[in-house]
């Protein structure tokens, strides 16, 4: 908690320093999940960036990202995460942003820069004074949560089955419905004009791999008591629209989903999952659409924070079916809310991929762990 507070008293000296009306640098909003500020250019220019604060914070960097592909920006931000961990404090992650920018773009510092460093030296004598030993007691309890982790998430395994014969194929059917053999047949027949027009999308192996899949999950009892439901986009094999429609019945999650209804006539969390060739041996990447989520391990633009959806953690023995049900639940572990006052087009394909790129180089350096109890 002590971190929280400490976060949120940054948060307000940056907007103190840095308002909507200062010339060269502007902090636009922040919360205790994101910030977004945005730098002025010699010309006038005008680039918005944003940073996620995950859970793990300040033990690792926030998650940067920017709406725009400017070089100088994306150099900026890059050597964000090049950083150890004394420079993950966002005071001063701000303070070396503004100075690379102001570099790259040939302007002079701010003035309220002078003001920033002050703030950064008193937080530094406070932490002098106080000690960091109890890192050690937090570092103890997140591999605790750690071990239970990976405990769960073995439950996600199975065991690849042989493929099936040609007898047994309309066996496998019997448990599905009308509707979905209809999906199915169809998507039979695709692959059979594709292979004919010369034009196949997707590899073999992910091909068979995913409508090995799609029957299972078709056959699964979560999907026919409507705990989730999956369309294909366009009648693509490699681009999954799942709807999640529950949630544990005891989560503020679940009962802003019922708000949700009332408010806007919408049931579900939208999902969107796509695959590449490489599927299975590469994880899938997912990504929330609407509604808008604050907490939930969702990160700016709608990726969600899991070491199962990245190569480190993924593995080819995953079912889908497991992966969908782990992250409704891990939206509720998180504490994930519905952001009713969210604009609707906050979510985007390209803002999800490029936080969740950041998010994956700043854990290739720094490992996976679990925030302590305390902090939420």
């Amino acid at each position: 908690m002590a971190c929280f507070a400490s976060l949120k008293e940054d948060l307000k000296t940056l907007e103190q320093l840095f308002s909507k009306n200062q010339e060269r640098f502007q902090v636009l909003s922040s919360s205790v999940d994101e910030l977004s500020c945005r730098f002025v250019g010699r010309s006038g220019e005008r680039f918005v960036i944003h940073a996620n604060i995950t859970e793990t914070y300040p033990h690792t960097s926030a998650i940067w990202f920017a709406e725009t592909e400017d070089k100088t920006v994306s150099a900026a931000i890059e050597r964000l995460t090049d950083n150890g961990d004394s420079n993950y404090n966002i005071l001063k992650q701000i303070r070396q942003l503004l100075t690379d920018l102001c570099n790259f773009h040939d302007v002079p510092l701010p003035a309220e820069v002078f003001s920033l460093d002050e703030a950064i030296k008193a937080k530094v004598a406070v932490c002098d004074e106080v000690g960091l030993s109890s890192s050690d007691v937090i570092m103890s309890e997140d591999e605790d949560m750690e071990r239970d982790i990976e405990d769960t998430e073995d439950d996600f395994h199975y065991e690849m089955e042989e493929e099936e014969s040609e007898s047994s194929s309309k066996s496998d059917l019997d448990d599905i419905g009308t509707e979905n053999i209809a999906v199915l047949e169809r998507l039979k027949f695709n692959q059979r004009q594709d292979y004919l027009k010369g034009s196949v999308a997707g590899s073999v192996q992910a091909t068979d791999r995913l409508m090995k899949e799609l029957k299972d999950i078709y056959k699964s009892d979560s999907y026919k008591k409507g705990i989730y439901c999956v369309e294909l986009q366009s009648d693509s094999l490699y681009d999954w629209v799942v709807k999640l429609y529950k949630v544990d019945p005891d989560s503020a999650l679940n009962t802003d989903l019922k708000t949700y209804r009332e408010k806007e006539g919408k049931d579900h969390i939208l999902l969107n999952i796509t695959y590449k060739d490489s599927f299975p041996f590469e994880p899938p990447f997912v990504r929330v659409v609407s509604p808008v989520l604050t907490g939930g391990y969702v990160l700016g633009g709608g990726a969600i924070c899991m070491e199962l959806l990245t190569k480190q953690g993924w593995s080819s023995a995953y079912s889908l079916e497991s992966l969908i049900l782990q992250i409704a639940a891990t939206l509720v572990k998180g504490k994930a809310r519905i952001q009713f006052s969210a604009t609707k087009n906050q979510y985007s394909l390209a803002r999800a991929q490029q936080s969740f790129k950041s998010l994956v180089q700043i854990h290739e350096k720094n490992g996976w762990f679990t925030p302590p109890k305390e902090d939420g």
